[in-house]
């Protein structure tokens, strides 16, 4: 399963050269890690109201590997790798077109409000291979 997340660099997006901003890249693939969850039918502010959980990052391996620009249309890649009761981790690449600019493997947890650490949503796990 891989879930696609098109992505337009804004001016705001670039440097003084008109090249992305590297932090952006964690930007655009945080965005398309909110798409992928909606797209499953997960309501994310639900969960917390109901079970009191929240997902966070706890790790990130990046690669940049060439850069995007001011006006490109990029794709966000997202995939799972792992879903274990705990944690959720996930390839996200970042292409145009064919070619792949960053690549992520991005570790998510499941967290109560207080910060503890908690079970992935059987929902999020069950619509998950």
């Amino acid at each position: 399963m891989t879930h696609s997340f098109p992505v337009r660099v804004y001016y705001e997006d670039t440097d003084l050269a008109g090249i992305v901003y590297y932090a952006n890249y964690l930007k655009f693939i945080e965005r398309a890690r909110t798409e992928l969850v909606e797209g499953l039918g997960i309501d994310q502010r639900a969960v917390k109201a109901d079970s009191g959980t929240v997902f966070a990052v706890r790790r990130v391996e990046a690669e940049y590997l060439a850069p995007a620009h001011f006006g490109d249309t990029l794709t966000v890649e997202t995939a799972p790798v792992e879903v274990t009761a705990a944690r959720l981790v996930l390839q996200q690449d970042v292409k145009r077109e064919e070619t792949l600019l960053f690549s992520a493997k991005v570790t998510l947890v499941a967290l109560t409000a207080a910060g503890r650490p908690a079970r992935l949503p059987a929902v999020l796990r069950q619509l998950l291979p």
